[in-house]
């Protein structure tokens, strides 16, 4: 994350990754005060093991372009509010990245999509974690069916 003022998004991917059984780090890497650490983090993360990278900023939200530009693995932004613009400015600087730096980005505050798109990328070569996104989507199509089954007597209340 660019700033522990990033924190409450990030707790909502951590628990995603849990949930689906993902290892992760987390850390403070702010694109602008500490670019060295960043760019090292990026450079090193393939032989560290790493799979996906997911960056949360807000802002100008610069952090996840530039660990893009110091990695060939696939980088996952999130954009993040600020009271400024309400998150328009980091979702625009998340998402506008040259050509040849590409930064897969979800929705403002979206954390748990970032986890999940990360849980997708790495499923192309775990089919245990396919199958575990398979039950999750199963789950949650049945939580939807079961609000549907219930409607019809909370409307008449």
């Amino acid at each position: 994350m660019g700033s522990d003022s990033d924190l409450p998004i990030l707790k909502k991917t951590a628990s995603m990754l849990k949930s689906l059984g993902i290892p992760y780090e987390t850390h403070v890497y702010s694109a602008h005060r500490t670019p060295a650490e960043a760019r090292d983090f990026a450079a090193s993360a393939r032989e560290n093991g790493f799979g996906v990278l997911i960056c949360a900023a807000g802002m100008a939200a610069h952090l996840a372009g530039a660990i893009a530009a110091n990695t060939t693995l696939p980088v996952i932004g999130i954009p993040c509010k600020s009271s400024n613009l309400d998150g328009l400015d980091a979702l625009l600087a998340t998402v506008m990245m040259p050509s040849g730096i590409p930064v897969a980005t979800v929705a403002i505050d979206g954390g748990a999509n970032a986890a999940l798109l990360s849980a997708q990328i790495l499923a192309v070569e775990d089919k245990d974690l396919a199958a575990r996104l398979d039950e999750k989507r199963r789950k949650d199509a049945e939580a939807v069916l079961k609000k549907d089954s219930e409607i019809a007597s909370r409307i008449e209340e």
